[in-house]
């Protein structure tokens, strides 16, 4: 009769086919048929062939939960999200979701499916994905401002496999921005462009250690044009949005003569703009304005945001990589993401 198989398994009516079900198709052992599956070497070619063959025919597919699990491995990364205590899920910078979109396709391309968490308090602080054989290893990204969250990250096993982006301490196993030459570029971008008293809006103290070194490339470069450094200092507890718009306030109301700002993230450089517009300076004419994260939101504002922008997908290649380098006992090196600069409207063209 057409449509019908002469061979030992298809001879019966099976619901759900199995390892041994191909076992006897093929005429070897159910061991075999694991192994011939999963590649083992050991297996000659023609042998893996006819394994491979018999599976097909039945339209069998392999586990992977529990082929992973037979190896001591879930194919899953842990990334966890840090969020300030209380802050509303839709509230978080947009750049960490912009970096945890290229962290997860920086994944998936290396065969590992993301099991992503949002942690902001001591309730749900979690880390222990290893332990409980939920992933193979963990990229923690958020925010420096949170420091419960780092100190219970910072007290996991030592034999945790992890990697952070945004890390308050160089003790951690770090990715960031190559945040000195990004905000050099932003400040000789500004010089060239005929501003001279520049100041930078950011903190030099902040548990953000890429503040501290994007407000030195920013100093380096107006030192290196003979110029004086300048920083206002942003309130610390704040939504990053009301920090620029206040510290742009307390600048114009210092009578400290400006025609420039370097924000050190682009939430802060944008709350300045609002601040700027609703005291009447014209932005580019009256003052310049950059920002650094190259987030969306800053190609819609008024003006549009002149920023430093990472290579988010390179971003989030050297955080998967050097976490599976973690997973695999090679040596740790810290990494860099290279940053470009994106000229818009804030900036005189």
């Amino acid at each position: 009769m057409a449509g019908t198989s002469d061979s030992p398994a298809a001879a019966r009516r099976i619901t759900r086919v199995t390892s041994f079900d191909v076992a006897e198709e093929a005429g070897v052992s159910q061991s075999t048929v694991s192994r011939a599956l999963a590649g083992d070497t050991s297996i000659s070619e023609p042998t893996r062939q006819r394994v491979v063959a018999a599976a097909a025919r039945l339209n069998y597919q392999v586990n992977e939960n529990a082929a992973r699990l037979r190896r001591g491995k879930t194919g899953t990364l842990a990334v966890v999200m840090i969020c300030r205590a209380g802050e509303d899920r839709k509230d978080l910078n947009p750049f960490y979701y912009s970096l945890l979109g290229s962290t997860c396709a920086a994944a998936s391309a290396r065969g590992y499916e993301v099991l992503v968490s949002f942690q902001d308090s001591t309730e749900n602080f979690w880390g222990h994905y290893q332990e409980r054989r939920k992933a193979d290893g963990m990229i923690v990204i958020g925010t420096s401002e949170n420091t419960p969250a780092w100190d219970y990250f910072s007290e996991l096993d030592a034999e945790t496999s992890w990697v952070c982006w945004g890390a308050p301490s160089d003790a951690f196993p770090w990715v960031r921005s190559d945040n000195e030459a990004g905000s050099t570029l932003a400040a000789r971008h500004m010089l060239v462009r005929g501003y001279t008293n520049i100041v930078c809006i950011g903190s030099e103290t902040s548990p953000q250690r890429q503040f501290k070194e994007r407000y030195d490339g920013y100093a380096a470069a107006m030192r290196d044009a003979g110029r004086e450094p300048l920083l206002q200092r942003i309130e610390r507890g704040l939504p990053r949005e009301e920090q620029g718009r206040r510290a742009a306030a307390a600048l114009a109301d210092s009578g400290q003569p400006f025609d420039g700002i370097f924000a050190v993230s682009d939430e802060i450089a944008l709350g300045a703009l609002k601040e700027l517009e609703r005291r009447g300076y014209r932005v580019p004419e009256d003052v310049g304005v950059v920002g650094f994260d190259g987030v969306r939101a800053g190609a819609w504002s008024t003006p549009p945001l002149t920023t430093i922008e990472p290579d988010f997908e390179i971003a989030g290649t050297l955080l998967v990589d050097r976490l599976l380098a973690a997973m695999a006992g090679e040596p740790e090196t810290p990494r860099r993401a290279p940053v470009r600069l994106v000229v818009r409207g804030s900036t005189r063209p």
